[in-house]
């Protein structure tokens, strides 16, 4: 196992029960965000965990990826979903990867044509 994921959660939470004693609204402005989809009920618990997974894996969040992979067990989500849920967020990347590489190419034109180089 690359990271004992049980452990980093309960040393997770209790930091982040330092932070709430220290400074609880920026703590409760948190779960008042994190709590707004759920009231909306469009979507369900399990889609909505599966979601924020492929998110924390897109934006490389430890401490989300330990806490929503339990929510998601939680909701039932098999192993298989995650998978294909994870399959988004790899897509996803690629697909940020792939427009941002149009970004590159945009830069070069514009600062080889500012430099008198000829853009190819």
């Amino acid at each position: 196992m690359m990271l004992d994921w049980n452990e980093y959660r309960k040393e997770l939470m209790a930091t982040i029960g330092q932070i709430a004693g220290i400074s609880p609204d920026v703590v409760k402005g948190y779960q008042t965000v994190t709590g707004a989809g759920a009231k909306t009920g469009k979507l369900d618990a399990k889609t909505r965990e599966l979601i924020s997974l492929a998110v924390a894996v897109t934006t490389r969040c430890d401490g989300c990826i330990t806490v929503h992979t339990k929510n998601a067990i939680k909701q039932g989500a098999s192993k298989e979903e995650i998978v294909e849920a994870l399959g988004v967020a790899v897509a996803l990347n690629a697909g940020a990867a792939l427009v941002y590489s149009a970004r590159a190419l945009d830069a070069f034109a514009a600062t080889s044509s500012a430099e008198g180089a000829v853009a190819k």
